[in-house]
Order: C-alpha cells, then structure tokens, then sequence
C-alpha cells in the first residue's frame, strides 16, 4: 500500500490567533496554501491541518459548523517522541491560552494529556514506548 498524505480541515473563527496559537506550540504553516481565509499547518512529512475561516469551511460543506466549545466533533491526536515531550508541548498550548480537556492519561506503555484549542477543538499529545508496538512472537510471521 502506498503512503497517503493526511489533511484535516478544521473551522477557526480568528485565523491570525489561530496561528499564533500554532506557532507558539512550534508548528509551521506552508505559505504556498496561505491566504486570509486558510493556511495549511505542517503537523508532518504526510500530515496536515488545513485552518479555514469559517466562511471559507462553508465551501465545503452543506451541514451546519459545529461550535467545538459545546459539542465534540473529532479528537485529533499527534504523537510525541517522549513523555517530556508531551509535557513541554502541552504546556506550551495551555501557556498559549488552551484549556485542558481532560486529565493526563498514563498507562505506562503510553502517555498522553488533551486540551482544547482556541475554537475549542479537542486534541491529544500522545507517547507511546516503541517496545509496545513491536510484534510478539505469537504475531510474528514464520
């Protein structure tokens, strides 16, 4: 299977703040999809997040745009290299004027804490131990 890129569209009411919301958690923005209605935040190589003003989201669809701060329409979550990681991340997004949206999360194999974002868009930091990913013997291919 070939490797496919991934492009969330999320509705934001203030695109300028939710940049520098972005910004100031370490994420850049491709300015070749960047105007005053859209940008396009690089979360990855494949992974992308598409900030649209709420009447450029309208373009796209015909249903009502859910207000994110009363109703949860998805749980984004990006992985972390570390558990610090993870801290320093969420950290930067709560100091940046998130709110927590649920405590930190620890199963020791995995870690991961959640806050909602300006327009109130649920997201998760998460880590998980590489060692708990790797196949056992009994999934392992003879």
């Amino acid at each position: 299977m070939s490797s496919r890129q991934m492009f969330i569209n999320l509705p934001v009411r203030d695109l300028t703040a939710s940049i520098a919301f972005w910004a100031a958690l370490g994420f850049e923005f491709n300015p070749q999809f960047t105007d005053n209605d859209a940008t396009c935040m690089v979360v990855g190589e494949s992974a992308f997040v598409m900030l649209l003003t709420d009447a450029r989201f309208k373009d796209f669809t015909t249903k009502p745009i859910a207000d994110a701060h009363s109703t949860t329409e998805v749980i984004t979550a990006v992985s972390a290299a570390s558990r610090a990681e993870v801290e320093e991340l969420v950290s930067r997004a709560f100091a940046a004027g998130a709110t927590r949206s649920n405590e930190p999360m620890d199963y020791g194999f995995m870690y991961g804490q959640s806050f909602a974002d300006l327009d109130g868009h649920l997201w998760e930091v998460i880590w998980m131990d590489p060692a708990a990913t790797e196949p056992t013997s009994d999934t392992k291919e003879s």
